[in-house]
């Protein structure tokens, strides 16, 4: 357990806080986990520390080339080689996942670990399934990440509260908050596919350009377009209220079989949405 290896460590403490402390011990001592910058055009000629590493991919200049190839090495590592890699692709993605969980429990006023181990699992489920042939690797994690901690909330909100308020009526919730938390929640009440929130959230959150994400998917600029014009029609109707023509299975939406974001993270998150999934981390993790 790394509750026992770890100094500061307790049972009380929150999940990612663990795998922060796991993580150091990695890029600590005499022999650190490293990763061989000469393997990747971009990087330094020589041996680099996992926090390097990390430091390197969060900079605003990575090219989004050298990251890909980065986290396609990491992923690989972590899925052959085990534990030790699977703690080193969580930690240089902590800044997101840091960054999804407070998102998600800005406003939560009940215990947060479940939602915070809910992001954590979210990613490393997605860690052994991603497909490393597309871009935006991290974008995708983090996604998960998001789409896992959102689901663990909205349990949690609907759980019901033993009080006297609750016998009383009360109008639906509005959704609202941040846009990867809109696009989460819209996805789950059926107002767009997560297909759909993944295309609005690279494109309108995430800032790729519409051409960018179209090739990605296999489809022509304009199909593209006028499919992200179309869920984003239904995602204004649904924020307004209007749930009777909303339904992402009559859209003809055109990107059926295309990559679910997310946001993640979802994002969310993605899930490259969480985005929407992401706190007391500045807001870097798009950039890794």
């Amino acid at each position: 357990m790394l509750s026992t290896t770890c100094p500061g460590i307790t049972a009380d403490s929150m999940p990612l806080d663990v795998l922060r402390s796991a993580f150091a011990w990695l890029v600590t001592g005499p022999h650190p986990v490293s990763v061989d910058g000469r393997l990747f055009a971009g990087l330094p000629d020589r041996w680099l520390r996992l926090d390097e590493v990390r430091d390197l991919l969060l900079r605003r200049t990575c090219p989004q080339s050298v990251r890909d190839a980065v986290w396609t090495h990491l992923v690989q590592l972590a899925r052959t080689e085990g534990s030790t890699w699977t703690v080193a692709c969580t930690g240089i993605a902590l800044p997101a996942l840091l960054n999804v969980a407070s998102k998600l429990t800005a406003r939560f006023a009940d215990d947060p670990r479940d939602v915070h181990s809910a992001v954590l699992t979210g990613f490393l489920a997605e860690l052994t399934t991603v497909d490393l042939d597309r871009p935006r690797v991290m974008v995708r994690l983090r996604w998960a990440a998001y789409r896992s901690g959102h689901a663990a909330l909205r349990e949690a909100l609907d759980t019901p509260t033993p009080s006297v308020s609750a016998i009383a009526s009360a109008s639906p919730v509005v959704p609202c908050g941040h846009p990867d938390f809109v696009l989460a929640r819209a996805v789950e009440d059926g107002a767009i596919s997560s297909t759909e929130a993944a295309l609005i959230g690279l494109t309108r959150l995430e800032k790729v350009p519409l051409a960018v994400v179209a090739e990605q998917r296999g489809a022509s600029y304009e199909a593209t377009k006028k499919a992200r014009q179309r869920a984003e029609r239904r995602l204004a109707l649904y924020l307004r209220g209007d749930t009777g023509a909303v339904s992402p299975n009559t859209s003809g939406s055109g990107v059926q079989g295309c990559e679910r974001r997310p946001i993640a993270s979802a994002h969310t998150s993605s899930p490259d949405v969480p985005a929407a999934p992401s706190s007391s981390t500045p807001e870097v993790p798009r950039c890794a």
